[in-house]
């Protein structure tokens, strides 16, 4: 009993970030994490470098980071080539404009390459859902026939297109 009291409290107990994050995103890198942070933080609006941490001191290669995309920390470790990213695990964003979708789309695909459905994988391998928020509400819709015709249009775009998801919408 003494035991299970001991093991709930310590079940209680927040461990968070520095941003009060409670669960971070924890990316493994094959020799780029520099690259990596210079290029998300160059496509997020609102992101910045926390923490470097670098061998052989100032200059020498980054073996782990941490860094915020729109609020969100993530780290980065410099863990060499024992494992790469699938889209198992992707980082699905929000959108409010189409706008929004280009801007983000372009940028993250640099040197990555397009998939179905708003998914994109980027330069580095990860996973990216460039979402509008338009596609839930649409999809949302209590009339079946209406989020049919959307789902049907979704799964035929590579980037979400709001327009042919309203026009898609819009039909009877």
């Amino acid at each position: 009993m003494e035991n299970n009291q001991a093991n709930s409290k310590a079940g209680t107990q927040e461990v968070t970030t520095s941003s009060g994050q409670k669960i971070t995103p924890f990316l493994w890198f094959n020799g780029n994490v520099k690259e990596a942070l210079d290029f998300y933080t160059s496509v997020f609006k609102r992101a910045k470098v926390i923490d470097v941490n670098q061998l052989e001191g100032p200059g020498g290669k980054i073996m782990t980071a941490t860094f915020q995309l729109e609020g969100v920390e993530f780290m980065a470790l410099d863990g060499g080539p024992h494992y790469k990213f699938t889209p198992a695990i992707s980082f699905f964003v929000k959108c409010k404009t189409q706008e929004e979708v280009d801007d983000l789309w372009s940028q993250l695909l640099v040197g990555g390459r397009e998939d179905r459905c708003g998914w994109l994988t980027d330069q580095f391998g990860v996973s990216w859902q460039i979402i509008p928020d338009a596609l839930g509400q649409l999809l949302g819709d209590p009339n079946p026939v209406k989020a049919k015709n959307v789902m049907n249009a979704m799964l035929q775009m590579v980037k979400i297109d709001i327009k042919g998801l309203q026009d898609a919408y819009d039909k009877e």
